[in-house]
């Protein structure tokens, strides 16, 4: 079984512009290399769709012409890419969320999705710590992580931190991916 000592991942979190999975207008990147933060990307993305659900602003802040000027999701691709490349797993807070729409904007853009499994970190909380919520704003206070929740590269990198510590303390939980 491999430690954190021995993996590489990345750790990923989406803003949507509206429900559906394809409307991507924000993502944070955060690589994470035998237990270290290597690298960190951020990028908005020109959603398919103009209209933003009026929801999806006020949790995330982030407007139509804040992203109407950027590159969509299939045109940052090759730039993005590259950070998966090498990655033992990928990491979400609440990864089936992530992982749908890392799946579905990469099909949508006619883009080869990463293959690499994930790793939930909600789960590994659940498996971890004994919280009276999982969201990820009480595991950042329960391990004392600084987070702008909702915006992408913070939430991100609380991710990736979450990931770090619950796999030192809980090494078995890496053969619990999706």
């Amino acid at each position: 079984m491999p430690t954190l000592d021995d993996v590489r991942f990345v750790a990923i979190d989406f803003e949507t512009a509206d429900p559906k999975r394809d409307s991507a207008c924000a993502l944070g990147i955060v690589v994470v290399d035998r237990g270290e933060i290597v690298a960190r990307d951020y990028r908005l993305i020109r959603p398919p769709r103009a209209k933003f659900n009026p929801f999806c602003v006020r949790v995330h802040g982030i407007h139509w012409s804040d992203v109407c000027d950027e590159p969509c999701f299939g045109d940052l691709w090759p730039e993005l890419e590259v950070h998966f490349r090498g990655a033992d797993f990928l990491v979400a807070h609440n990864a089936a969320f992530d992982k749908s729409v890392l799946h579905t904007c990469c099909r949508e853009s006619g883009r080869t999705a990463p293959e690499q499994p994930f790793l939930c970190t909600v789960q590994l909380a659940r498996k971890t710590w004994e919280l009276a919520s999982n969201k990820l704003p009480s595991v950042c206070a329960h391990l004392g992580i600084e987070l702008n929740h909702h915006n992408a590269a913070s939430d991100a990198e609380a991710c990736a931190l979450i990931a770090v510590n619950g796999l030192r303390l809980n090494p078995d939980f890496m053969s619990k991916v999706l």
